[in-house]
């Protein structure tokens, strides 16, 4: 029998003050911010219940893209339809996309500066470390069998020594875990109810996103050509956006594939800082594109031309999260009971571990060794291997240092990066005293 809960009534200026609290507030990556908004939307305005919670963060896991972004408009749009969700996913986006505007601007107009790179020095360990807890909390989740394992090397084989690209890495994977899963009948599954869901507009309001992610890298395309780096922003990060499953770190492999290896926007040190950045703003992780954008667009043409790309990065992040969920979002609970989909969604969560490992990896061998080797393999693909003579002993302690204060001690983990950053001030005032 199906059971139903109803929402209760929520007013825009009550819902608006909460999401921006939530995008203020919304510090830890992926994993604090669904705790964040669990406990202000479910536990403290009691806006939605557990259960419905939880069905709706199943529904986004499923989905590519920033997944907390996709949860914040899956509860707007249940508590006040279309506005509701345009109000929460615009706002859960916005304060952390401006204050990292900002500091890309300081950091490409700066970065020369000796503290600066010292506090950025210190930084680049940090990231090693919050990476590698990403690599230990995604073990936890997506390790539950040998094959799991297996699918989780054979993903970072692919990537990391025989340069696949990511998308394939990661459909390949879905097609394993949907082929072998065996059809099962229905689960009873509690299913959501209320005005929004059955809302006539939302496969409108899908329509209207589909066309608005797009229009602007259709114009820029036909204004300034498929070879301007404007319109190569659009054209990647809406990429990013369909083929991107598994959360930010999956992001991030195939963004530093692209970026730094195939169109050089920036180089392994700068798109480490930027993650740096985006680890100590609130926000999703990946405003780490937006970053990304700035930085292109700084490096072909100045000030101006690197603030539309900013703006063209982030737009086709979070703009195609309003299409997945008005047009998915009422469907979702078919999605939710079949096997296949879940046995699709299980391969890719595998995946994914494998896919961290090689950012890990090459996040690594760029902050411990000044100096990578290059070495060409019989299948064409450059293999970046460490230069054992660049080695960096502090950055090493450093970021064992981080590791153990991150995973084990479970300290937060903003101060964890100030203290880093603060390691590395001390490191260069030592060395030039």
């Amino acid at each position: 029998m199906e059971q139903h809960t109803s929402v209760p009534a929520v007013s825009l200026v009550d819902l608006t003050r909460e999401c921006f609290k939530i995008g203020c507030l919304g510090f830890g990556g992926p994993a604090g911010q669904i705790a964040l908004m669990h406990r202000i939307l479910v536990d403290e305005r009691k806006w939605i219940d557990d259960s419905r919670y939880m069905h709706a963060l199943n529904y986004c896991m499923l989905l590519p893209g920033p997944e907390a972004q996709q949860l914040a408009i899956y509860v707007g749009w249940l508590t006040r339809g279309v506005i509701g969700g345009l109000i929460a996913g615009i706002l859960f986006v916005l304060p952390g996309a401006v204050i990292i505007l900002g500091l890309s601007w300081l950091y490409a107009a700066h970065a020369d500066a000796p503290a600066v790179a010292a506090l950025f020095y210190g930084v680049k360990a940090a990231v090693i470390a919050i990476v590698a807890e990403a690599v230990v909390k995604i073990g936890k989740r997506s390790l539950k069998a040998r094959l799991d394992a297996g699918l989780a090397a054979l993903s970072f084989l692919a990537l990391f020594v025989f340069g696949a690209p990511f998308p394939l890495v990661i459909l390949t994977a879905a097609a394993f875990g949907f082929a072998r899963a065996a059809p099962a009948a229905a689960a009873d599954v509690p299913l959501a109810s209320g005005p929004a869901t059955s809302s006539q507009g939302a496969f409108v309001a899908a329509c209207a996103a589909a066309v608005l992610w797009l229009a602007p890298v259709a114009a820029t395309a036909l204004l300034l050509g498929n070879d301007h780096v404007l319109t190569q922003v659009g054209f990647l990060f809406s990429k990013l956006a369909v083929v991107t499953f598994g959360g930010a770190y999956a992001v991030l492999a195939y963004l530093q594939q692209q970026a730094v290896d195939a169109h050089q926007w920036l180089t392994a040190a700068q798109m480490i800082d930027g993650l740096g950045l985006a680890e100590t703003t609130p926000g999703p992780l990946v405003l780490v594109n937006q970053y990304v954008g700035f930085m292109a667009g700084w490096n072909e043409g100045g000030a101006w031309l690197a603030v539309a790309a900013a703006l063209m990065a982030s737009w086709c992040t979070f703009a195609p999260s309003f299409l997945w969920i008005y047009a998915g979002a009422p469907y979702a609970e078919k999605l939710r009971a079949n096997a296949r989909v879940a046995g699709a969604l299980r391969a890719v969560t595998a995946a994914v571990l494998g896919v961290v490992v090689s950012l890990a990896v090459w996040f690594s061998l760029h902050v411990l060794f000044a100096q990578t080797a290059p070495l060409t393999t019989l299948w064409g693909h450059v293999l970046h291997l460490p230069a054992l003579a660049t080695f960096d002993p502090f950055a090493t302690v450093l970021a064992v240092a981080a590791g153990i204060a991150l995973i084990r001690l479970k300290i937060n983990m903003l101060i964890v990066i100030a203290a880093c950053a603060g390691a590395g001030l001390l490191r260069m005032t030592i060395l030039t005293v």
